[in-house]
């Protein structure tokens, strides 16, 4: 059968193709909604009443299913702003002391052209296979088990072949729940930046409480909250930027530094550069943390009603991301602060002394007030990145249990569509933040956050790897490209690239590790901080072959068609019709639209 490429504004698919999402009565007589599979008492579906915390009727499947209560706006939103956090704007500070302005411009332009190419590698598989902890499992089915049950534990704190991928699975949970108390203790310390005088103890308590109550809410809670926060960081820095333009221009106040024209003075003094090449493998590295979260649209698109509408939409959004977030507004930033700036080099807590360079730009121009809200953005990023942990590492830890990686009692889904033990151990987690407290908490930190450090880039290169093993196996058993209804937009060569990247990544940031930018060799201990989840993921990965027994999948045992989800092919195919008169401009427009 011919099959052709989902677009934007293609039908919503008719419910009949959904095997899985069609009206059922749940044990007790409360039926679920159908499409969202969302209970129809409000209370119970919003985790208001005590029934909503009793465990979800089995699917088909022998499993309770999470809510596909996620709609279009949610996944757009989270595309294009969900991941937008500290590492942006307050990391780039780092990087621009550790590189120079044409460094950061460079580096992140590099690892957007990876990330680029990952979501739609993601979103190709996700519209075929919309499962819940979908990187790992894809990891499990098309590349290795083991390496998935290796990557899925590291995305809490991606089947090519069953060792492989399983390890994946738990590098993933590792990811979120070590993040999690380091976001809040970024956000104590962000607060401090009006008051230095309240413990921060009090601040991680609020906004602890703070995020448990966004999860009561389950999916749409997470959703809900994505939406309006990834709206304000979008409006916001659509504002700096065009503030920026007008300061570059010297149309800043004649009080300030920006009062006649500015122009790239900086490029040329202090200099584009700075520390050499170790100075650009450290930017590299910071680069492609700053971009830890956009794959969370991949993972959320197992809770949208219609992921195979929704989903592409979603991922073109990433472009402009990229574009508009990355990398006009670092542009901006090395434009207007210095990469010699003492505030940068000498800040020993660059949240609590306000000195992201975000904040310091306004305050040099003189802009009174302005300084607060750029401090007010970081804090909303800081705040949402909290929230997009408990969401990520719930899910990828419930899909490990789902799969028999993780005890089993983390399947459990309430009636509301929460998985609540997931979700209560990573909101635990939490806790953790309160180490701060004590004398040696920093170094405490420093370790935890070590672990996490290569987190994406082991999960990104995982999904890189799952999609060319898909193609690979997909054209191997006999299938054409027309029965994919969404396409990455460069197909296996994206991929292909990608992966180069990631492992170029991997070696500039053991480079770093080896020699860091600004002095001599390394000690060991600066190493491991470095680079400590290489040896851990190594251990899963070994762990988890010696669980399963399980190898490298073959292409000719690579399963294509269960789980696939079914696709409303006469639309699809009649939008493709159409798309084919467009003039080449037009069908250009609509692959980034």
């Amino acid at each position: 059968m011919a099959t052709k490429e989902m677009p934007l504004d293609s039908k919503v698919e008719k419910a009949e193709s959904y095997p899985d999402t069609k009206r059922r009565t749940s044990v007790g007589g409360s039926d679920l909604h159908n499409i969202s599979n969302r209970e129809d008492d409000f209370r119970t579906r919003n985790g208001l009443n005590l029934r909503s915390f009793t465990r979800r009727p089995e699917g088909a499947a022998g499993l309770s299913e999470l809510d596909r209560s996620m709609k279009g706006r949610h996944l757009n939103m989270i595309a294009i702003g969900g991941s937008i956090g500290a590492g942006f704007f307050v990391g780039s500070g780092s990087a621009l002391t550790t590189g120079g302005p044409a460094s950061l411009l460079i580096c992140f332009l590099i690892i957007g052209v990876m990330i680029f190419n990952v979501v739609y590698a993601l979103g190709e598989l996700a519209v075929m296979y919309p499962v819940s902890g979908g990187f790992y499992t894809y990891s499990i089915r098309f590349i290795d088990p083991s390496w998935g049950f290796a990557m899925g534990w590291n995305y809490v704190s991606p089947r090519t072949s069953r060792m492989l991928a399983r390890f994946a699975h738990i590098m993933q949970v590792l990811q979120w729940v070590i993040v999690l108390p380091l976001e809040l203790t970024v956000v104590s310390f962000t607060v401090q930046y009006w008051n230095k005088d309240i413990s921060v103890a009090v601040w991680i308590t609020i906004f602890w409480v703070f995020i448990i109550f966004v999860n009561v809410f389950g999916t749409l809670g997470y959703a809900e909250e994505e939406f309006w926060a990834s709206s304000f960081k979008l409006i916001a820095t659509v504002i700096f930027m065009i503030v920026a333009i007008v300061l570059i221009c010297g149309g800043g106040p004649a009080s300030g530094k920006y009062g006649e024209y500015w122009g790239a003075r900086l490029w040329y003094d202090p200099g584009a550069f700075q520390n050499g090449f170790k100075g650009f493998c450290g930017v590299f590295v910071t680069a492609a943390f700053a971009f830890s979260g956009t794959e969370l649209v991949g993972l959320a698109a197992a809770e949208a009603a219609n992921p195979s509408k929704a989903l592409p939409s979603a991922i073109k959004q990433v472009f402009w991301r990229i574009t508009l977030f990355y990398i006009l507004g670092l542009t901006f930033v090395g434009l207007l602060v210095s990469s010699t700036d003492e505030r940068l080099l000498n800040a020993d807590n660059p949240y609590a002394d306000g000195t992201s360079p975000f904040v310091l730009a306004p305050l040099d121009a003189g802009l009174i007030g302005y300084d607060s809200f750029m401090n007010v953005v970081i804090l909303v990023s800081v705040v949402s990145i909290g929230v997009s942990c408990v969401y990520g590492g719930s899910r990828t830890l419930t899909a490990l249990a789902q799969q028999g990686y993780a005890p089993r009692f983390f399947a459990y889904i309430d009636r509301s569509g929460r998985p609540l033990w997931s979700v209560n151990l990573c909101l635990a987690f939490g806790a953790l933040a309160y180490v701060t407290l004590a004398s040696s908490g920093s170094i405490v930190f420093d370790w935890l956050l070590a672990l996490s450090g290569l987190a994406a880039l082991f999960t990104w290169g995982s999904i890189l790897l799952a999609h060319i093993r898909f193609r690979q196996a997909w054209k191997a058993q006999g299938r054409t490209l027309d029965e994919i209804p969404f396409k990455a937009l460069f197909g296996v060569t994206g991929s292909w690239i990608g992966l180069v990247l990631v492992f170029i990544a991997l070696i500039a940031q053991f480079f770093v590790a080896i020699a860091p930018p600004g002095g001599g060799l390394n000690d060991a201990e600066g190493f491991f901080k470095s680079y400590l989840a290489l040896p851990v993921v190594i251990v899963f990965w070994i762990g988890g072959y010696a669980w399963k027994r399980q190898g490298w999948v073959k292409i000719d045992q690579i399963d294509l068609d269960s789980g696939r989800r079914e696709h409303d092919w006469e639309s699809i195919n009649a939008y493709r019709a159409k798309f084919a008169t467009y003039p080449a401009w037009k069908r250009a427009l609509c692959a980034i639209f």
